[in-house]
């Protein structure tokens, strides 16, 4: 899972330069950079993306063969995704850091309801979809490492349109990878255990 943390990290350093700002934050990277919401950096192609992916895991778990390679990860996706949107939900409110678009300062944290900056959830969502589908296939088919450059267009995307500071793409990045590999680790799929019966049918083609 190297090259993946490498190419986000090369990517969001990209896009944060040059600084407008003096750098600041967790981890001293963050800084307002020049706004731009066109061409393939525009918002509703954010939106796109994260409900996309959203869509097309949660559409392979309902309708692939659990039974299946594909299936299986398909299943170990929705895990990671659902684990993921729970633990940046919870910190968003805990941490209630101001977007760049609301506070210019990156070392402001903990201002009360209504700021939701840290972690970035997009970048999260789709790190932990594609975690499950890199690590089964990679080894196999290298060309599945391309994946990678999903949550990291979003990363760079999230920072241009000034929704995410940069600490905030590359955290939301790390809890997404974190439950990628935690789910594909897990022999069977949190959503198939917790069902009763470890499964039920849906229609006649889709048992899990």
């Amino acid at each position: 899972m190297r090259r993946p943390c490498l190419l986000l990290l090369l990517a969001v350093s990209a896009a944060g330069a040059p600084p407008i700002a003096h750098a600041g934050g967790p981890f001293g990277i963050d800084h307002l950079v020049g706004y731009d919401n066109s061409g393939i950096w525009k918002r509703s192609y954010q939106k796109d993306l994260a409900a996309g992916a959203a869509l097309a895991v949660i559409g392979g778990a309902l309708f692939a063969d659990s039974d299946s390679r594909m299936g299986h990860t398909f299943d170990q996706a929705l895990d990671a995704m659902v684990l993921t949107a729970g633990t940046t939900s919870v910190l968003k409110y805990a941490v209630s850091r101001p977007r760049p678009s609301e506070d210019s300062n990156p070392d402001d944290f903990f201002k009360g309801h209504g700021h939701q900056s840290f972690p970035s959830g997009e970048t999260a969502e789709i790190a932990s979809v594609v975690t499950p589908f890199i690590a089964e296939y990679g080894s196999d088919h290298p060309a599945v490492y391309a994946l990678a450059l999903l949550p990291a267009y979003d990363a760079v995307a999230r920072v241009k349109v000034r929704g995410h500071w940069q600490s905030d793409v590359l955290a939301g990045a790390g809890i997404g990878v974190a439950w990628g590999i935690y789910a594909h680790h897990r022999k069977t799929p949190l959503i198939i255990g917790l069902l009763p019966g470890h499964g039920f049918t849906v229609g006649y083609a889709r048992k899990f």
